[in-house]
């Protein structure tokens, strides 16, 4: 495990899975868009003074291990993060005749678990998910 990171009066190691979905699992974070995500996504957690430890985005879902400091709230991050990202996509990505603000793009909810002493394991599970996705979908194919 990594050392303990520090605020002014604590020591803390706060680390969570976090999991959450574009709306209607829209196969959209694919191609361009998935190339430049994670930079958004890893700047927006420096600002809430996060940090993304791994990241993997799938066509209709994104996984993140990620270290939130004890004075922030889980919501309150991923909230910004999702918020930010959506209104960045929509800008980036969107149509740029309107002011959009891309409150449409990610779904309303977010899944989170706290990592404790199996952080590898997580780390590999979110290292290997997109070719057990592969696999799975390979099964159905033949299933």
């Amino acid at each position: 495990m990594d050392e303990p990171e520090s605020l002014s009066h604590s020591k803390w190691e706060c680390k969570y899975h976090v999991v959450f979905i574009p709306k209607c699992r829209r196969k959209t974070l694919y191609e361009q868009l998935r190339r430049h995500l994670g930079e958004v996504f890893r700047k927006l957690a420096e600002q809430k003074e996060s940090r993304i430890l791994e990241g993997h985005l799938m066509s209709d879902h994104v996984h993140m291990l990620i270290a939130i400091p004890p004075k922030y709230a889980v919501s309150q991050v991923v909230g910004f993060i999702k918020g930010k990202s959506a209104i960045h996509i929509a800008r980036v990505y969107g149509e740029r005749r309107r002011n959009f603000v891309g409150q449409s793009f990610w779904a309303r909810g977010y899944f989170v678990s706290t990592v404790g002493r199996d952080e590898a394991t997580i780390r590999e599970y979110i290292k290997n998910q997109e070719q057990e996705d592969r696999r799975l979908e390979q099964l159905n194919l033949w299933g």
